[in-house]
């Protein structure tokens, strides 16, 4: 088996965490989002992963080299903006007859059982997980029958299905998913100047091709700073870990604090998140992601993301309120 991973794109929703870095190299719940999906493919023994990247792939190359430098990769860049079908479509020189594919989008991090990839794949062509979810309007759906994959929609206007496509799919025969690939670019198969998956699967079920919509446990969406808090609390459950520096502090479960970080004074948690290299003094902090070799001193925060080498630093406030006071400090 070999993984296709187009990692390239600006990351324009996670802005300004992604203006100097791949998107994938955000931190959530401790690791990279990069390093949570690699993480979950390597029992798979895959035999190579190929990266699509753009500009930012250097950074791709080193973390993948610093964090799994045993695991055979290899990347190609997308110089041409032409969406995802477009951006897998590029790996198929590295496809050759015999292989089979996953293909793994880097917007989420996923909870699935992909040992099971051989008997849910056994009498069908590929599997294109799915999760069932309330708000279908967002998303492309798979339409189901009889098990099987009839239709696709994208972001239907009434709900003929709530299995949303999660951006995790897996082919049985790689080289002759590369062709419909190709015809589908040949054809100019586009949506507003972009080529999409779901065309291309299309064109497999009306050639009689069989695709199933597996449900994943958990999809965990790493596209908008808001998503990024849910999954870093998702992930956390069960994880209260406090390798750093700890001094006369109170932890609310779970809190994951990385070998080198230094809290002093504080209160944490629930849902906090803080990377190596970081100080934190006198403040209180929930629901948050406090990223590498940052600062922070007499603050209270919630809901809140802080990137590397960040400095938020106020001081105690002195007041004299009499009765019957109202005060808010948003």
């Amino acid at each position: 088996m070999k993984a296709i991973l187009p990692v390239a794109g600006k990351g324009t929703r996670l802005r300004p965490h992604t203006h100097t870095k791949a998107k994938s190299l955000v931190h959530v719940a401790g690791k990279t989002v990069l390093e949570h999906i690699i993480s979950r493919l390597v029992p798979l023994g895959i035999e190579e992963y190929i990266f699509i990247i753009d500009e930012n792939g250097d950074q791709i190359r080193r973390f993948m080299e610093k964090k799994f430098h045993e695991l055979s990769c290899s990347y190609i860049v997308q110089n041409e903006r032409k969406g995802p079908a477009h951006a897998v479509w590029l790996a198929s020189s590295r496809v050759v007859a015999g292989d089979d594919l996953l293909v793994v989008f880097n917007d989420t991090i996923f909870d699935a059982d992909l040992s099971r990839i051989p008997v849910l794949s056994e009498l069908c062509d590929g599997l294109i997980y799915s999760k069932e979810v309330e708000d279908y309007q967002r998303f492309g759906v798979n339409v189901v029958e009889g098990g099987l994959i009839v239709n696709m929609v994208e972001k239907p206007d009434t709900p003929i299905s709530r299995l949303a496509q999660v951006g995790l799919y897996y082919l049985k025969d790689g080289q002759r998913f590369m062709e419909y690939l190709q015809a589908a670019i040949s054809a100019g198969d586009m949506v507003k100047g972009e080529y999409y998956l779901p065309a291309v699967f299309m064109r497999m079920i009306a050639d009689g091709m069989r695709l199933r919509a597996p449900e994943i446990d958990a999809w965990l969406d790493c596209g908008k700073p808001e998503t990024i808090l849910e999954t870093n609390a998702y992930l956390l459950r069960d994880r209260h870990h406090i390798h750093g520096e700890a001094e006369n502090c109170v932890f609310i479960s779970p809190v994951h604090i990385e070998k080198g970080a230094v809290v002093r004074d504080s209160v944490l948690g629930p849902n906090v998140s803080v990377a190596a290299d970081s100080v934190i003094e006198r403040s209180i902090i929930s629901e948050s992601i406090i990223n590498r070799n940052s600062d922070v001193r007499n603050m209270v925060l919630t809901n809140t993301i802080l990137g590397d080498n960040v400095q938020l630093v106020s001081s105690a406030r002195r007041m004299n309120i009499g009765d019957h006071s109202l005060i808010e400090m948003q």
